[in-house]
This record gives C-alpha cells, sequence and structure tokens, in this order.
C-alpha cells in the first residue's frame, strides 16, 4: 500500500513538472499558489515569533519578519544587487519612496528594509488572515483609500508619530500596483507628508520584473533584481506650495533610475 502511495505521488509530482514546463499558465498558477501559501504559512510561523520575543505590535517586529521573508527568494531563483544602502543612514526620521509592481514587491521590500522602518498600507490587507496578523504586528499603518478625509488624518498622524518615535515611513507613491515597466503618475499624500514632518524623502527603485513576471502573460520564472536607493531629497524649508514641484523632482529621478536599471533606452 505505501509503495503504490509513493509511485502514485510520485506520478503526480512528475506529471506537475511536464505541465509547468509546456504551459506557461499552469507554471504561473503553481508558483503563485506556492508563493500565497508560502506568505500565509510564513507569517503565522512568524507572527508566533514575534509575539514570543516582543509581546506585540511593535516595528521591532520587521527584524523577525525580514528575517524570514528573506528566504523566499531561494524558493523562486531570485537574486537582487542592491546599490546606496549607504542612503538610509540619515540622522532622525525619514520618508521612503518606492516603485510598486506586484505581490512579489513584498520580497524586494524586506531585502533592503532599514531598521526602525514601517510601511504605510491599505487598510483592506490587515483582514488577509495571517499575512494582515503579521503586518499588524509589525506596526504597518492602514489607511483608508475609499475615505480621503479618514486617508488624510491618518497620514497627519503619521507625520506627528515620525518625529515624535523616530522612525522611518515607507510608501509606494502610485498608490497601486504597477507591472508595465514604467511609473504610474505619483500621489501626493505622501510628499505632504514629508514636508508637514519636515523630513528628508529617500527613493528606493527596483528594476522592471517584466523579464520574468507578468501576469498578463502567464510569465513567472527565475530572475535579477536590480535596487537602487538614491541619495535623499530634504525638504526642510519647503511648505505646501512646494510639494507638486517634490513630487515632480522625485517622479523623474525613479523613473530615469528605473529604466536605467531596467536596460530600457
Amino acid at each position: 500500500m505505501e509503495m503504490g502511495w509513493l509511485l502514485w505521488g510520485t506520478a503526480v509530482l512528475l506529471l506537475l513538472h511536464v505541465l509547468m514546463v509546456l504551459s506557461p499558465t499552469v507554471n504561473f498558477a503553481l508558483r503563485i499558489s506556492f508563493y500565497c501559501l508560502l506568505c500565509l504559512v510564513a507569517s503565522a510561523l512568524a507572527a508566533v515569533a514575534c509575539l514570543l520575543v516582543n509581546g506585540g505590535r511593535t516595528v521591532k517586529n520587521m527584524r523577525i519578519i525580514k528575517a524570514v521573508v528573506k528566504t523566499f527568494k531561494y524558493f523562486f531563483g531570485l537574486r537582487f544587487e542592491v546599490k546606496g544602502l549607504e542612503n538610509f543612514k540619515v540622522e532622525g526620521p525619514a520618508l521612503i519612496v518606492s516603485n510598486h509592481q506586484s505581490v512579489l514587491d513584498m520580497m524586494g521590500l524586506m531585502e533592503v528594509l532599514p531598521d526602525n522602518c514601517v510601511q504605510v498600507g491599505k487598510k483592506e490587507l490587515m483582514y488577509m488572515g495571517s499575512v494582515g496578523l503579521i503586518m499588524y504586528l509589525g506596526g504597518v499603518i492602514f489607511i483608508n483609500r475609499k475615505s480621503t478625509s479618514s486617508a488624510k488624518m491618518v497620514m497627519s498622524e503619521v507625520a506627528k508619530t515620525m518625529v515624535a518615535e523616530n522612525v522611518k515611513v515607507w510608501v509606494y507613491p502610485e498608490g497601486t500596483r504597477n507591472c508595465t515597466g514604467d511609473l504610474l503618475p505619483f500621489k501626493k499624500g505622501a510628499f505632504h507628508l514629508a514636508v508637514q514632518a519636515q523630513v528628508p524623502v529617500i527613493p528606493v527603485v527596483y528594476s522592471s520584473f517584466t523579464s520574468f513576471y507578468n501576469p498578463k502573460t502567464k510569465l513567472f520564472t527565475s530572475g535579477k533584481i536590480k535596487v537602487e536607493v538614491l541619495p535623499p531629497i530634504e525638504t526642510k524649508g519647503l511648505t505646501s506650495d512646494d510639494v507638486t514641484d517634490l513630487s515632480d523632482r522625485c517622479f523623474s529621478t525613479m523613473r530615469e533610475t528605473l529604466f536605467r536599471l531596467s536596460g530600457h533606452p
């Protein structure tokens, strides 16, 4: 009986392997399913570790989460080439902005995440089972994007918290995932936050995933991701009248860097 189950199991694994090789759609579905399962299981285990070590919700838990997520790349054959980490070494709080491409961004985020840094995410993520739990325990700041007044109020509190607790805040100014190889127009909220708190803006750019990951074409293979942390942009002395110019400068610099890292003209 045991030999029969072993043979059946081997046959199923071989069939799945053949289907993955022959069908990009099957390959994509299986790899994404495995990624989602890995996130759920790893989040549940990390949540236990966070509660045992730090006792509850705190940005200190990000060290544990980072250590766990940094192992994910080995499952998917992803390699990271990182430059400019020294630009995170600014005195006091800062706002970090980066491009937002896909569900795989979490791996890129944890690859370079500096200490004492929290992220801003949409409120819906809080209800994603163990993933939502680990985000909560890690200190992620949830905002309701459907309510402009609520989002502004939260961001105003974030500005105060940044200065009072000396933390860095990570924001995706595009506002949504964008796997086109280009940038979407930036929303101004993050830059209002930086000006209100009078903290520097640190741009982080990830090369395009399109050579190895594209949901539209069902592409998901191994690949290399180039990451560059750009020099901080100071906001001291700026007012709300300067927000548009600050946003435009940041967009232009990040877009140019994105194209360079991705090998685009």
